[in-house]
């Protein structure tokens, strides 16, 4: 095993690690649990076999393994991006509807 490898996979053992904490705190669902469990499992597999990913490459039309990695990484961080962006969009509404709410009933008791 090449010490690269070594490294990824420990990376992906702490990132495990990090989503499993963070799921057992019931900061994030089952289902955003079963993403990254499947992102960093095939990570790993990657890491370990690289063949995979060459063969996933050849198969879809992609010359080199590591185009279809980049990739897929830029697909992944827009989608997280997205996903961000949504949310923050949510938390702003809801600041400006509740810091409404509280100006009106401010102006009330005057």
């Amino acid at each position: 095993m090449e010490p690269i490898q070594i490294i990824l996979v420990i990376f992906v053992f702490f990132a495990l690690s990090r989503a499993y904490l963070r799921y057992s705190e019931g900061k994030i669902k089952a289902a955003e649990f079963a993403f990254w469990i499947v992102i960093w499992v095939s990570a790993i597999a990657a890491a370990l076999s690289p063949k995979i990913v060459g063969f996933f490459s050849n198969l879809i039309g992609i010359g080199r393994p590591a185009d279809l990695i980049i990739y897929i990484a830029i697909i992944l961080l827009f989608y997280l991006v997205f996903r961000s962006y949504v949310m923050i969009d949510e938390i702003d509404q809801k600041m400006t509807k509740i810091v409404r709410e509280l100006a009106i009933g401010r102006q009330k008791k005057k």
